[in-house]
């Protein structure tokens, strides 16, 4: 299995950065999501080394998982723009849909493209 690579800026020339609603885990329990305090029992800990290193070891997590889904972006979006494709997506469209620039949308084909020439091994593939 290959290590994430990571993936351009997705702003790109996009004006400043938009908050988007975080999607609910789905290991975390979902009375849990509602508090607004609530992050995976972090608040309730009282020792800061403990703290530390369990937002530590979240920060990793969400960072590895963040880099995988931006491959699985950048292989779907390879995807949708092949010119062989009878159903290709337009790259303003695949851009939109994506909430990407243009010069991002293509900069994440050209990235999906790699990986799909390089064989990189994803969740659920087998080496």
């Amino acid at each position: 299995m290959s290590e994430p690579r990571p993936a351009p800026d997705p702003r790109g020339t996009a004006p400043g950065p938009r908050r988007m609603k975080p999607a609910q885990l789905l290991f975390e329990p979902p009375e849990a999501v509602t508090d607004p305090e609530h992050f995976f029992g972090l608040e309730s800990m009282e020792d800061p080394r403990e703290l530390l290193g369990r937002a530590t070891e979240l920060a990793l997590a969400f960072r590895a998982a963040a880099d995988r889904a931006t491959e699985f972006q950048a292989l779907a979006a390879a995807q949708l723009a092949d010119p062989s494709r009878f159903d290709r997506m337009p790259l303003a469209t695949l851009a939109e849909q994506a909430e990407w620039t243009e010069d991002y949308a293509q900069k994440m084909i050209e990235f999906g493209r790699g990986l799909m020439r390089s064989g990189s091994t994803l969740p659920g593939e087998t080496d």
